[in-house]
C-alpha cells in the first residue's frame, strides 16, 4: 500500500488560458478528485480539452463535516486525492482548511498545486502598497458585527484585502469610511482576468459613492494600511464622531456601546464623546410641556 497524497490544486479565478500544466496533470493522475462544484469542474475540464478518468465527489461548505472522514480514509488507504474549488487557492475563503487539518493530524503528506488568487490578482493591480499586506476575506454579513471588525482594522498599517458579495459592497463601503476615514486610498477589482474585468481606484469616499450603482461579479477590495503622516481617522472632528455616534443609534446600538465604538473609530476620548453626545441630546430635546395643573406665567 503506497503512501496517500492530498494535493491543493488552484483552478483559474475567471480565464480558462491561466490553468496550469500541472494543474492538467494532477486533475489527469488523480485517483479521486474532490471538487466545491463538480459541475463547475467537468465545464473547466471541457474547456480545457481535458479527460476526466477520476472518481469526483462533491466537498463544499454544506458538507465538509461529513465528508472530510471519508477523505482521509482514501488518503490513508494510498490514494491521491486532488482537491479543487470553484476558483483559486483550495481552504482559502473556500472549503479545504478542515481537510488540511484531518490530513495532517492522520500523517498525511499534503502538497499544493499554486496558481491563481483574487487575493494577489487584486493586490498586484490596486497600485497600493504591496511590501506588507494582510488578507481578511468575507467579513461578517450583519452591520454590526462588520463595523466591529473593521473598527479593529482601523490602525492597521498593512494593506487589507478583503472578499465582498456584489449586493454588500455599498454597504461595506460606507462602513470602511466611516472606521478609516472618506480619505484613505482603495481599490475595488471587479471581475479579476474575466471579460469584464474592472479596477476603480479612489478614496473610501469616492469608492463608496461609485457603488450606489448596480454592481455585478465577483468583487475583491483592497484598502490601504493607516499612514500616520497622512492622518486617518484620528483626524476626523468631534461632529464626525458625534455622527457616527447617532448612525449606531440609528440602527438599533444602545447609547454606551455606540459611543465606545465611535470612540474607537475616530480615536477621540470615550468620557469626552459621551459629555458631548449629553450635551447635544439635551439641546436637541424640545422644551419640558406644563404639567396638568401647573401654573405658568
Amino acid at each position: 500500500m503506497g503512501e496517500g497524497l492530498l494535493v491543493l490544486a488552484a483552478t483559474p479565478i475567471g480565464d480558462s488560458r491561466h490553468a496550469s500544466p500541472a494543474l492538467l496533470e494532477t486533475l489527469a493522475s488523480a485517483d479521486l478528485i474532490a471538487a466545491e462544484d463538480t459541475r463547475r469542474l467537468r465545464q473547466l475540464a471541457r474547456r480545457l480539452d481535458l479527460e476526466l478518468t477520476a472518481p469526483l465527489v462533491s466537498y463544499f461548505e454544506g458538507n465538509e463535516a461529513e465528508r472530510t472522514p471519508e477523505l482521509v480514509q482514501a488518503l490513508q488507504a494510498g490514494s491521491t486525492v486532488a482537491l479543487v474549488t470553484d476558483a483559486g487557492m483550495p481552504s482559502v475563503s473556500d472549503p479545504g482548511y478542515r481537510l488540511v487539518r484531518a490530513a495532517v493530524e492522520a500523517g498525511v503528506k499534503v502538497t499544493a498545486v499554486p496558481g491563481p488568487s483574487a487575493a494577489l490578482t487584486a493586490l498586484a493591480v490596486s497600485g497600493l502598497p504591496v511590501d506588507r499586506f494582510c488578507f481578511e476575506g468575507f467579513l461578517p454579513r450583519r452591520p454590526g458585527p462588520r463595523r466591529a471588525r473593521l473598527a479593529e482594522l482601523a490602525d492597521e498599517r498593512r494593506s487589507m484585502i478583503f472578499f465582498e458579495a456584489p449586493h454588500r459592497l455599498r454597504d461595506f463601503l460606507v462602513s470602511a469610511r466611516d472606521c478609516f476615514g472618506p480619505e484613505r486610498p482603495g481599490a475595488i477589482c471587479r471581475e479579476l482576468t474575466k471579460t469584464y474585468e474592472e479596477v476603480v481606484r479612489g478614496s473610501l469616499a469616492e469608492l463608496a459613492d461609485w457603488a450606489e450603482g448596480q454592481v455585478r461579479g465577483e468583487i475583491t477590495v483592497v484598502i490601504a494600511g493607516l499612514d500616520p503622516a497622512l492622518g486617518g481617522p484620528a483626524a476626523a472632528d468631534p461632529t464626525a464622531a458625534l455622527a457616527s455616534v447617532q448612525r449606531l443609534l440609528d440602527e438599533g446600538a444602545k447609547p454606551t456601546a455606540a459611543v465606545a465604538e465611535a470612540a474607537r473609530r475616530h480615536s477621540v476620548d470615550r468620557h469626552e464623546l459621551y459629555q458631548a453626545f449629553l450635551a447635544q441630546r439635551a439641546s436637541d430635546r424640545p422644551p419640558t410641556e406644563a404639567r396638568p395643573g401647573a401654573v405658568s406665567d
